[in-house]
């Protein structure tokens, strides 16, 4: 079965056409797994091709993702007992002081659109709040966003507390944000920067070593 239509319908944010079309696949006997990874990831990657050159933006971002929550509301039961795993866990949240939440969002939409696991803090989380996360979840990866040039000195100390503390395993840590700049992050010790929401999943899947999809 062509899963194109699938991949078309949630790059148009069409949630009841997505929803609709994952039914008739499944009818059809396609693998739910194989719809995750040739329809539904392949589709939210591609919106964030669009978003990243310009051609999309927030609104087009959000439907897109509307889609694809109603689309994982149906598989995730049917992917709980395959062999499916997330790409990776990752921790994100705006640093202490800092109440802005809507770049952190996003950049969570387009991880979790590409096949990752996010455990979202919120907003104004402290170092404190991060490193327990990280034990707990066991993610690798932490994603540390800030809008407001005041909040930077608690962006950094965070990179450095997350650093210290050692978590089991390690972690890595990428940075975001408005007024963050590469050079800020290599200056604190971050292992990563994302320019945008579609930059931070490119940067998510160096940090894991995994290669980009074809």
């Amino acid at each position: 079965m062509d899963l194109s239509l699938i991949k078309q319908r949630v790059m148009e944010g069409d949630a009841k056409g997505t929803a609709a079309g994952i039914r008739d696949a499944l009818d059809a006997s396609v693998p739910p797994l194989a719809i995750l990874e040739q329809a539904l990831i392949p589709g939210m990657e591609e919106v964030g091709r669009l978003f990243a050159c310009g051609e999309y933006f927030v609104p087009e971002l959000l439907i897109a993702a509307r889609a694809m929550s109603s689309a994982v509301e149906i598989l995730q039961p049917l992917l709980s007992g395959s062999d499916y795993a997330p790409a990776g866990k990752i921790v994100m949240g705006t640093v202490q002081g800092d109440l802005h939440d809507i770049g952190k969002k996003l950049v969570a939409i387009m991880l979790e659109g590409s096949g990752f696991e996010v455990v979202d803090l919120g907003a104004d989380v402290s170092p404190a709040r991060f490193i327990e996360a990280v034990e707990q979840s066991g993610a690798k990866v932490v994603g540390l966003s800030s809008l407001l040039s005041t909040t930077l000195p608690a962006m950094e100390e965070t990179v450095r507390a997350l650093h210290a503390a050692r978590p089991a395993g390690g972690v890595r840590v990428m940075v975001g944000g408005a007024p963050v700049t590469d050079e800020f992050a290599r200056r604190i010790g971050a292992d990563g920067y994302g320019a945008d929401a579609s930059a931070a999943v490119a940067v998510a899947r160096q940090l894991l070593g995994i290669s980009a999809r074809a």
